[in-house]
């Protein structure tokens, strides 16, 4: 089931990379070398990836918005699995698991196709 438009998908991509690098900042962990650099990585990844994406929010628009939708999910399982991964989950990992599972769950459920470019300029 697809509920969220690629119009929709484009805004929380932006929003939700601006979250990513605030978080840790915001929840005052920023001393935490690792988790603060996982998340701001994955923010800046998101933002680039929202930039290159063939869809509302992209400016360069080549990579398909399946290829997107896929790199959501991998990055999401990649997030809930860094407190372990990287030895940190003693100190934090709730804000590294709900990032991940909102970009699952985001991945999953938005609409797949790309756009045809003449769509979006007309």
């Amino acid at each position: 089931m697809h509920i969220i438009t690629r119009k929709t998908h484009a805004v929380l991509d932006y929003l939700s990379a601006i979250a990513l690098i605030g978080i840790p900042w915001a929840l005052n962990f920023h001393e935490l070398k690792i988790a603060t650099q996982i998340l701001v990585g994955a923010g800046i990844l998101i933002a680039i990836m929202s930039a290159m994406t063939n869809y509302e929010g992209g400016i360069a628009r080549f990579i398909p918005m399946s290829v997107h939708l896929n790199m959501d999910i991998l990055l999401g399982i990649l997030l809930i699995a860094s407190p372990w991964l990287f030895g940190f989950s003693d100190a934090i990992y709730l804000p590294h698991v709900i990032a991940g599972l909102y970009a699952i769950l985001s991945g999953l459920l938005t609409v797949r196709s790309s756009l045809n470019y003449k769509q979006v300029r007309n």
